[in-house]
C-alpha cells in the first residue's frame, strides 16, 4: 500500500463511525481543556466569565475558522458532546445542590426564586411572541437562561427542543452580555438599595444570570452576602427540572393538537430524573467536601466540552439572520430582574 492509500484510509476512518468519534472527542477535549484554563486565569474571573461561556467562544472561533473543511472528520465525536455528554453534565450539576441549602433560605427567599423565574418565563414567552415575534424555541432558551442558571439551563432546554445550534448561540450570548451588566452594576447600586448584606445576597442569586456572576456581583459585599447569593441561585438550579418536565409535556400536548389530537407518549427526559436523584443522594449521603468538590471541577470539564462542541456546530454566517430581537428580549428580562426583582424582592421580606 503506498503513502497516497494509507492516507485515505486513514482519513476514512477518522470521518466515520469509531474514528469520527474517538477525533471528535480529542479535539472537544483539547478545547475543553485550553478554555478551562484560561478561565483559571484572574483577570478572567475578576470579570465573571466562566469555563462555559470561555468554552463556548473557543468552540465558536475553531467552528468558524479552521474547523470547517474537516468538520465530516470529527462529527461523530462532537455530536456525542454536545447531547449525550450534555446530559452527564446537567446530571452531575446535582451535587452543587442540597436540600439543607434551600432549608437555610427560608420561606421569604423561596417565594422570591420560585416567583421571579415563573414570572420570567411567562414574560419571555408572551413578550417574544407577541411583541418581538419570535420562535418559541427561542423564546425559552432566552428566557430559561435569564430566569434559570444561564448557560447550563439553556443547554438542557435545547436538549429538550433540540432548537439548532444558532438559537442556542444566541441565548447564550445574551446571557454573557446582560449578566455581566448585571455583574459589575449590582455592586454599584447596593449603597442605594437599602438592604442588608443577607438580603442582597438573596437579590443577587434571585436575579443574576450564571453562578460565576452570581459569585462576583455578591462578594463586593463579603462572605455572608455571596453564600446566601449561592444559595439562592442554586434554587432556581432545582427549578430546572420541573420546568423542563412542564417544557416536555406541552410540547407533547402541541404535536398531538396538530396530529388528530392525539396525545403522543411522552418520553420522559431521563437525564433530569437523575439530576433530582442526585440532590437527594447530596442532601442524604454524607459526602466528603474534598469528593464533592472532585465531582464538581469534572462536571465543569464535561460541560465545557458540550459548550465547546456547541460552539463548533454554529456557523456565525447564520446569525446574521437572527437579527437584534432576541438581544430586545433579553434586555427586556434585565429590567425585569434588576428592577421588577429588586420590588420582589422587598415586597416578600417584609410580608414573610
Amino acid at each position: 500500500m503506498n503513502a497516497s492509500a494509507a492516507c485515505k484510509k486513514l482519513e476514512e476512518f477518522f470521518s466515520a463511525g469509531f474514528g469520527g468519534l474517538i477525533s471528535g472527542l480529542l479535539l472537544v477535549t483539547l478545547l475543553a481543556l485550553l478554555g478551562l484554563y484560561i478561565a483559571e486565569n484572574t483577570w478572567v474571573q475578576s470579570i465573571g466569565l466562566g469555563p462555559l461561556t470561555i468554552a463556548m467562544v473557543i468552540g465558536l472561533l475553531a467552528g468558524n475558522s479552521l474547523f470547517p473543511p474537516y468538520a465530516h472528520r470529527f462529527n461523530q465525536g462532537v455530536v456525542f458532546s454536545k447531547s449525550t455528554l450534555l446530559r452527564l453534565g446537567i446530571i452531575l450539576y446535582g451535587f452543587r445542590v442540597s436540600v439543607q441549602q434551600i432549608y437555610e433560605l427560608g420561606l421569604s427567599g423561596i417565594a422570591i426564586g420560585l416567583s421571579i423565574v415563573v414570572l420570567t418565563l411567562t414574560i419571555a414567552l408572551l413578550l417574544g411572541k407577541k411583541l418581538f415575534k419570535i420562535d418559541n424555541e427561542t423564546c425559552l432558551l432566552i428566557g430559561a437562561g435569564s430566569a434559570i442558571c444561564g448557560a447550563a439551563a439553556i443547554l438542557a432546554t435545547e436538549s429538550i427542543t433540540k432548537a439548532k445550534a444558532e438559537k442556542v448561540s444566541v441565548a447564550v450570548a445574551t446571557v454573557v452580555i446582560f449578566g455581566t451588566i448585571s455583574m459589575f452594576a449590582y455592586p454599584q447600586l447596593f449603597p442605594y438599595l437599602e438592604m442588608s448584606p443577607n438580603e442582597y445576597g438573596i437579590y443577587v442569586g434571585s436575579t443574576v444570570h450564571e453562578v460565576a456572576q452570581v459569585v462576583a456581583a455578591a462578594n463586593a459585599l463579603g462572605d455572608q452576602a455571596t453564600e446566601t447569593a449561592v444559595i439562592e441561585k442554586m434554587f432556581r438550579v432545582m427549578l430546572l427540572v420541573p420546568f423542563l418536565f412542564l417544557l416536555l409535556i406541552l410540547g407533547k400536548k402541541t404535536e398531538a393538537n396538530t396530529q388528530n389530537s392525539e396525545m403522543r407518549k411522552v418520553s420522559v427526559p431521563w437525564f433530569a430524573v437523575l439530576f433530582v436523584m442526585v440532590i437527594a443522594i447530596n442532601s442524604t449521603w454524607p459526602i466528603s467536601v474534598e469528593l464533592t468538590a472532585t465531582v464538581i471541577k469534572i462536571d465543569d470539564f464535561i460541560l465545557a466540552m458540550a459548550m465547546t462542541a456547541l460552539g463548533l456546530s454554529t456557523n456565525l454566517k447564520s446569525l446574521r439572520h437572527v437579527g437584534l430581537k432576541p438581544f430586545g428580549l433579553a434586555a427586556v428580562l434585565f429590567l425585569f430582574l434588576s428592577l421588577g426583582g429588586y420590588l420582589i424582592n422587598l415586597g416578600f421580606t417584609k410580608l414573610l
